[in-house]
């Protein structure tokens, strides 16, 4: 099989691919992200995660690269990243609350043998609760959701946050969809089951 390589430093989307039991590494990106609110979202994850994938081509020339990243888009239409900060994120969480939103997590596998890729996006719908400046202070301090786009963990104490959610894959949010992923490393020849078994 060729091999696999995560281009991230998150822990959370570590985990996520380690669900498929397939070998893998994972490398950092040496890719600047850049929010443009002028462009649509779902284009936008999709040349996020690209861009990702395709930074590690030259240290990994025989590789199969898998990028992602994720925006959620505001009341106002506007796609936002990571908060980056306590402040940011407190700020963020304020205009979420008592609102509905929707997340967008690109996806990309960039094959650096041939300059191959394939880029989709998932996207996740979440209703906040509505919250006091209080609740939102003690969350954001207890949990620091600073790297992670709506600033909560959805993994963690942010389910507590929420009022409902929606969408096909709830790995969306988490910020690595599996069930797109794993029809895209098919489509690369790479299957998480073996395609011929005897008894």
């Amino acid at each position: 099989m060729r091999q696999l390589i995560l281009a991230s430093t998150s822990p959370y989307r570590l985990q996520l691919l380690r669900q498929l039991q397939l070998p893998f590494i994972t490398a950092a990106p040496s890719f600047k992200e850049t929010i443009d609110p002028a462009i649509a979202p779902e284009l936008l994850v999709r040349h996020l995660a690209l861009g990702k994938a395709q930074s590690l081509a030259e240290g990994y020339p025989n590789a199969l690269i898998i990028g992602s990243d994720q925006v959620f888009v505001d009341q106002r239409g506007r796609a936002v990243g990571k908060p980056g900060s306590e402040e940011a994120a407190i700020s963020q969480l304020r205009q979420m609350a008592g609102r509905t939103h929707i997340f967008f997590t690109g996806i990309a596998i960039f094959d650096s043998e041939n300059s191959a890729y394939q880029t989709d996006f998932s996207a996740f719908s979440v209703s906040l609760r509505a919250l006091s400046d209080a609740q939102i202070i003690d969350y954001v301090r207890r949990e620091k959701p600073y790297e992670c786009a709506g600033a909560f963990k959805i993994e963690g104490l942010g389910i507590a946050l929420m009022e409902k959610m929606a969408g096909d894959d709830y790995n969306t949010l988490i910020g690595l969809p599996l069930i797109k992923l794993v029809s895209m490393l098919k489509k690369f020849g790479v299957e998480v089951f073996a395609s011929k078994a005897t008894v």
